[in-house]
């Protein structure tokens, strides 16, 4: 009896111990079990999270639940397009990534991962530094971005970046070719590529004519062949894309707005550069019968602004000392020869006109006088003021009188448009106003008054000579 008693004890021990380790080892898994549930359940959760924030993004565009990788690809291929707006003058936008341009179209498509429920993403914008202008805006040719749906195929490679602009609204006008157009792309250009980075010119629209006057200064920008859009039928691929032009504002370059610092100085370099002849003539300064050059820019068959008396004008030049050319500006004058005449001379004197801005081929020293009409003093201090003392001419202004305006006949010379046009301004300037002094108003220069003037010009001019 008690050896059976004995015997059973140590079976029921090892029967206890065997429970308890089964019972440890269930515990292990269970808690193993529920780990993996609880972390299984925090990253759907966590997934859950961010695919309903991107899907958010995207609502107004797609229902479908998309992979993470594709959603990244979507939100880069978005973020490659970005446009500022901010300016009054002008927008401009960047593709930072492959885009292909269709020029039928005048569309440029982001290149990258598509699918058909990619979100679509477009921008237009007219790239023509002029927003301000409610009346010739309307009038220049939109250019499209889009990113997400599937762009044409590329037929024509290029490994530089597109700088894309307009030629169109007042080209043709010389003033406006340079305050809309070259001063512009100065800026834009050392802005973009402050290093000389090479790009292509691609332009949305503007005149053949255009391309072929100004070729060799369009060269100093890039070596490049322009792309035309309007008369390509092949599409175009670009690492990247500029769109637009930035500007300072009327014929301005702030050279601290530039991360290279350039100024209208280096802008008449680029000039130089394209139109610059080494052989140029310039009389010997040893030439004890040399006198200072004088270039006088008419407006004779103009619409308005024309000096009535201009060859008595011109004999008091002459008789006070300089030697005189009459500059007619021609729309199709060769720039290189205009170059060469206006470089080579010591002064220039013209009333306020688009002519004047032949004035950008003075050499700095030179003398550039201003005759200024009723009416256009605001006009002829921004607009060619700006540009005289960016050059670092001798700039001067001579503002008529009344007596000496044609409007005078036709409104009185105490009449408020003579006595005090700043005043008649204030209320804005609606183009009735200003036809009457661009387009209706003539000048009659009174040369004992005038005299004077050039007198101090001639002395400024012969002093510049004896410094060449």
């Amino acid at each position: 009896m008690n050896s059976r008693t004995k015997m059973k004890v140590p079976s029921l021990t090892m029967v206890a111990l065997l429970f308890f380790a089964i019972f440890v080892a269930f515990q292990i898994q269970l808690s193993a079990l529920f780990s993996m549930i609880f972390s299984s359940s925090s990253s759907s959760s966590s997934q859950l999270s961010l695919t309903l924030s991107l899907s958010s993004n995207h609502s107004a565009t797609s229902t479908d639940q998309l992979p993470p990788e594709r959603e990244c690809s979507e939100i880069k291929l978005a973020t490659q397009i970005s446009c500022d707006r901010t300016s009054n003058r002008y927008d401009l936008c960047n593709i930072s990534g492959p885009t292909v341009v269709d020029p039928t179209s005048a569309t440029f498509y982001v290149m990258g991962p598509t699918r058909s429920n990619n979100p679509k993403i477009v921008e237009k914008i007219k790239p023509y530094p002029r927003k301000f202008d409610y009346d010739m805006m309307p009038q220049i040719t939109e250019v499209t971005l889009i990113s997400g749906p599937k762009g044409p195929k590329c037929k024509a490679h290029h490994n530089m970046p597109a700088l894309v602009f307009s030629a169109g609204g007042y080209t043709g006008n010389f003033f406006h070719d340079f305050n809309d157009g070259f001063i512009p792309l100065f800026i834009t250009v050392n802005t973009i590529f402050p290093n000389d980075q090479d790009f292509v010119i691609v332009l949305s629209e503007g005149p053949y004519w255009w391309r072929i006057k100004y070729g060799d200064l369009l060269n100093t920008f890039s070596k490049h062949p322009i792309i035309y859009l309007r008369n390509e039928t092949e599409t175009h691929c670009f690492p990247s894309a500029h769109i637009g032009l930035i500007s300072h504002g009327f014929m301005t370059i702030n050279n601290t707005l530039l991360p290279n610092s350039k100024t209208y100085l280096h802008f008449r370099d680029a000039i130089h550069e394209a139109y610059g002849n080494q052989h140029s003539q310039i009389s010997s300064p040893e030439n004890p019968t040399r006198r200072p050059q004088l270039i006088f820019v008419v407006r004779t068959g103009a619409i308005g602004r024309v000096i009535v008396n201009q060859r008595e004008v011109v004999q008091v030049m002459e008789e006070i000392g300089f030697d005189v050319v009459v500059l007619e500006p021609k729309l199709n004058a060769s720039l290189h020869e205009s170059y060469t005449l206006v470089s080579s001379s010591h002064a220039m004197i013209g009333v306020h006109g688009a002519g004047l801005m032949h004035s950008i081929f003075l050499r700095p020293g030179s003398v550039f006088m201003q005759i200024v009409p009723k009416g256009m003093e605001w006009a002829a201090e921004t607009f060619f003021g700006r540009l005289g003392k960016g050059l670092k001419l001798e700039y001067m202004e001579y503002h008529i009188e009344a007596k000496e305006s044609s409007l005078a006949e036709k409104y009185g010379k105490d009449s408020l448009m003579l006595r005090n046009p700043i005043a008649l301004q204030k209320g804005g300037w609606p183009i009735e106003l200003m036809d009457i002094y661009l387009k209706e108003q003539n000048v009659k220069l009174d040369l004992v008054r005038y005299r004077g003037y050039l007198e101090e010009a001639y002395k400024k001019a012969y002093k510049f000579m004896h410094k060449e």
